[in-house]
């Protein structure tokens, strides 16, 4: 099994453990660490296909690092529209 294959597979592996945990959970902090999840997966295999030749890919890696920033900013929102609705709901501890 190449390397490559390998965190490919990791990849797909925390995609897919990700999936299971948004269909399956109630929690919205758990949603939103679900999602995240999904999104570490989908970097790690971006990741692992512009590792393939000896120069990396730029582009890929440029869109992994742009896609971080952005991942990081979507959950600070989703994070605090959570938040807001824990706290319209009376759930606050």
């Amino acid at each position: 099994m190449s390397v490559t294959l390998f965190w490919m597979t990791v990849g797909f592996a925390l995609w897919l453990l990700g999936l299971h945990g948004l269909l399956t959970l109630r929690h919205a902090l758990r949603r939103i660490i679900a999602i995240n999840l999904m999104g570490s997966g989908v970097f790690l295999v971006m990741i692992a296909l512009a590792a393939r030749h000896a120069p990396s890919d730029p582009l890929l890696v440029a869109l992994v690092v742009t896609g971080l920033v952005v991942a990081v900013s979507a959950t600070a929102l989703a994070l605090r529209l959570s938040s807001a609705l824990a706290t319209s709901k009376g759930q606050e501890r």
